[in-house]
């Protein structure tokens, strides 16, 4: 069976934001799985000397825009929320403790952490808004907050952040098919074609 599309977003990527509406129909046409592999952009900058895309005026002007524009033509909702960028951390050790208790709902959960942040304009770094966005696809708050503080899921997500950028990922929606990389939301009607094609 083939290997599944290796997906990599931190969920204050509105370009994750994109990447998540889009990664799904386009695996399951080429009979592949996706794994959801939220990580921390703020660590891997670090290292890589990257800034938010935020920071960057003129880039950042066009860049809503460009979002805005993808999102109509997506047929989905758009917007920036108020406190942009936002730590995702709770959500990101959310998503792992998840992944591990019950497997089935962390890419509905993952899809609900998006929509809250760029559909519905939510603060997604605050545990109450991630437990919220949890209740919506049937997940027990009190569960989940409970997993937030936990030792395991902060090794976790620093483990899987610190894996990444050893697989070269540095930035926010970065895909690895068959250890391929893709880099940027621009990039998924090429990873379509690159899907049915094999390659070239």
């Amino acid at each position: 069976m083939a290997k599944p599309i290796l997906f990599y977003f931190d969920f204050s990527s509105p370009y994750g934001y994109v990447a998540a509406q889009r990664i799904a129909p386009i695996a399951a046409r080429h009979r592949r799985d996706v794994l959801w592999r939220p990580i921390l952009l703020g660590a891997i900058f670090k290292s890589t000397g990257g800034r938010p895309l935020k920071e960057f005026g003129l880039k950042w002007d066009y860049s809503r825009h460009e979002l805005a524009r993808t999102a109509r033509r997506h047929n989905f909702p758009f917007v920036v929320p108020q406190n942009f960028p936002f730590a995702a951390v709770a959500a990101s050790r959310a998503f792992y403790w998840l992944e591990a208790t019950d497997r089935g709902r962390a890419a509905p959960f993952a899809r609900a952490v998006f929509r809250g942040a760029f559909a519905e304009g939510r603060d997604m770094s605050l545990p109450i808004a991630v437990a919220a966005a949890a209740a919506t696809v049937g997940i027990d708050d009190a569960a989940l907050m409970g997993a937030l503080d936990d030792q395991l899921w902060k090794d976790r997500l620093r483990a899987e952040t610190d894996g990444a950028l050893a697989k070269g990922v540095f930035g926010s929606p970065f895909f690895l098919i068959d250890g391929e990389p893709f880099w940027g939301a621009e990039h998924l009607s090429e990873i379509d074609a690159w899907l049915a094609s094999g390659g070239w």
